[in-house]
């Protein structure tokens, strides 16, 4: 199968606030996926200065860092200390280590893991629900 057939593993999850962003992440993250995150949140930073951002982890396998351009990673990382007030975490502990190596250890937003089975608390602590 070639990238033009192959499902996005990064999907927007449509919700009832306008400053949340909210995301399911299921399957293999390519680097094109990356790109398109990091696009979908420069849209959404451009309307909402500062944003919230939900991330519902679901059947995750691996993240492709290595092959995502280096300058995107930085930008994408760059914005977020900007733009984010708190982030959301729903999933296992396990993919929280593929990301922490990108971000400094002191952020300026609060972030919350939330196991699977605590998902409508995740949905509460941002004061929102999906649509």
């Amino acid at each position: 199968m070639n990238f033009l057939e192959a499902v996005p593993a990064i999907r927007r999850i449509e919700t009832n606030r306008d400053a949340l962003f909210a995301i399911d992440v299921v399957g293999d993250v390519s680097p094109a996926d990356a790109e398109n995150l990091f696009g979908l949140l420069e849209a959404a930073y451009a309307l909402h200065p500062r944003i919230d951002v939900l991330i519902r982890l679901t059947d995750e396998e691996s993240v492709d860092w290595a092959n995502i351009k280096q300058d995107t990673l930085r930008q994408g990382v760059a914005d977020a200390m900007e733009h984010v007030v708190r982030c959301a975490v729903i999933g296992e502990p396990s993919w929280a280590s593929l990301v922490t190596g990108l971000f400094p250890k002191t952020l300026p937003f609060e972030v919350r893991r939330f196991d699977v089975d605590d998902e409508e608390a995740a949905w509460q602590w941002l004061g929102a629900r999906p649509t």
